[in-house]
């Protein structure tokens, strides 16, 4: 995933406003430090939207 650090410092999870992370074991996803919401990253672009998060368990 190859995410320019400075859109990762303004993008916000769409759904509680909290900040997001590039998940922490290698797959291509940015996971909300607040709701826990985890948002697919496809062709190095992420896809910011509530019906194609994954859900925290």
């Amino acid at each position: 995933m190859n995410i320019d650090q400075q859109l990762l410092s303004i993008i916000v999870c769409p759904a509680c406003h909290g900040e997001l992370a590039p998940a922490s074991d290698g797959v291509e996803e940015l996971v909300c430090q607040g709701c826990g919401n985890a948002y697919p990253v496809r062709d190095d672009i992420p896809v910011l939207l509530v019906d194609e998060a994954r859900k925290p368990a």
